[in-house]
């Protein structure tokens, strides 16, 4: 397992290094192009969170192991076999890893794409990313359990990761906030009204 571990760090060095470079070409190109230094830079480093952040678990959860393929289909059954025959620490890594594995595109994603700032939508996200990882260990035949389980945990890591960067979340126009209670912002104004002919006006109090 040592050449497993060893493996992820390298690609996580190759990772930051080349998502850090590609995030610094991105971010010149959209000041070229007229985009505030905000907001480039928020969606650069988006990019390279979601990058950095998400292939050494890749490495990981796609690395060969000298076992036979096996398949969990039952929502819950693998991780309660687990926590009834596996010791409570193993079982903890386990859980907390599998949360780990999209937490940082979950936590990225929405920042960058405001299609995906909705808490349903992260959730979606980590599920169809973890369920091919699970296809993938299945299809390639390498040694790995692929469990409705793992996807469970892979999407509820995502989300809660997710939420965690609401603060930052993009935004479509028209949706930046609200303005003193009256409604969206860039809601169109209230029509003004004008005195019909042989209307009367209140006079002003002296």
């Amino acid at each position: 397992m040592g050449w497993v571990w060893a493996g992820a760090v390298v690609v996580s060095i190759l990772g930051v290094l080349g998502a850090g470079l590609a995030a610094a070409a991105g971010y010149r190109l959209r000041r070229r192009c007229g985009m505030p230094a905000g907001t480039a830079r928020r969606f650069s480093a988006a990019e390279f969170g979601m990058v950095a952040g998400t292939l050494p678990w890749l490495w990981l959860t796609l690395t060969p192991r000298p076992h036979a393929r096996l398949v969990h289909l039952i929502p819950l059954s693998d991780l309660v076999d687990q926590v009834r025959t596996m010791p409570a620490g193993w079982v903890a890594e386990q859980a907390v890893g599998n949360l780990l594995v999209f937490a940082a595109l979950g936590f990225c994603a929405p920042i960058r794409y405001a299609a995906l700032a909705r808490f349903g939508r992260i959730l979606l996200l980590g599920a169809a990313a973890s369920a091919v990882i699970e296809i993938l260990q299945y299809a390639l035949d390498i040694g790995r359990v692929s469990s409705v389980d793992d996807v469970l945990l892979n999407a509820s890591g995502a989300a809660l990761a997710g939420l965690l960067s609401r603060r930052w979340w993009a935004t479509r126009p028209g949706e930046s906030g609200r303005t003193g209670g009256a409604g969206r912002a860039g809601s169109p104004p209230a029509p003004a009204v004008v005195p019909g002919p042989g209307s009367r006006t209140t006079p002003p109090d002296r």
